[in-house]
């Protein structure tokens, strides 16, 4: 009896023994664990989480929150009845809400689903506009062939549907007149005001004032509008 007890009590102790008995301590511990051990490992480390949509026999649950192709809700039923529900009406089972518990899922047309979601996604990307925002610098006592050059370079970032900051540049005693760069600003808006407004109103920034312009939503339309009554 004793022959047989001693290793058992001194395999409690190699566990928490030196460091010099790691290994053994190590390759006893899992033996004692056994398949419960690897259990654990199964349900916790099974594998990455799959984000995508389950439909049909994926959906594996005991229960499901169903709700009917025209949106009219049929109460939790048991997944097998779902499925039986989908079959009958040529449609798949869905998992929509897969975090409610128990999850909710529509009968639907999956592939006629999946192909208007993809329609309305690349309809969406085509109507984003990317904003691009263009800068132009003026100094408050520029002349008038410089400003008609700057002027043209921010009447054509407008029709090209960007943004414009405008940006006036004080030096040394100019500080002391913000007013020339206000008015200059002004003049600036005023003349391009068939092709953009003020979002921004201008303000003074250390030693520069700045002021954005952005185009009018409807700038595009207005050539062809002028372009029909020429050609008849």
């Amino acid at each position: 009896m004793i022959g047989n007890w001693a290793p058992r009590a001194s395999t409690s102790l190699l566990a928490t023994g030196p460091a010099v008995c790691g290994h053994q301590v190590e390759k006893r511990a899992h033996l004692s664990t056994g398949k419960g051990a690897q259990r654990q490992y199964s349900s916790d480390q099974g594998g990455p989480i799959s984000s995508e949509t389950r439909i049909n026999e994926r959906i594996r649950v005991p229960e499901v929150r169903l709700v009917g192709p025209n949106g009219e809700q049929v109460g939790i039923v048991r997944i097998e009845d779902a499925l039986r529900l989908a079959q009958e009406a040529d449609l798949d089972l869905v998992e929509v809400a897969p975090q409610a518990r128990p999850p909710v899922c529509k009968l639907m047309d999956f592939g006629k689903f999946k192909y208007e979601s993809a329609q309305k996604a690349r309809e969406s990307r085509r109507n984003q506009q990317l904003t691009v925002i263009k800068e132009q610098k003026l100094r408050p006592k520029i002349d008038q062939h410089d400003y008609e050059t700057k002027k043209g370079h921010v009447s054509r970032f407008l029709a090209a549907g960007n943004k414009v900051k405008v940006t006036i540049m004080f030096r040394g005693r100019e500080q002391s007149r913000p007013e020339l760069g206000f008015r200059l600003l002004q003049k600036l808006a005023d003349d391009v005001t068939e092709l953009g407004f003020v979002e921004s109103s201008p303000k003074q920034d250390g030693r520069n004032m700045i002021m954005v312009l952005a185009p009018h939503k409807n700038l595009k339309a207005k050539p062809k509008a002028t372009q029909e009554p020429v050609e008849s």
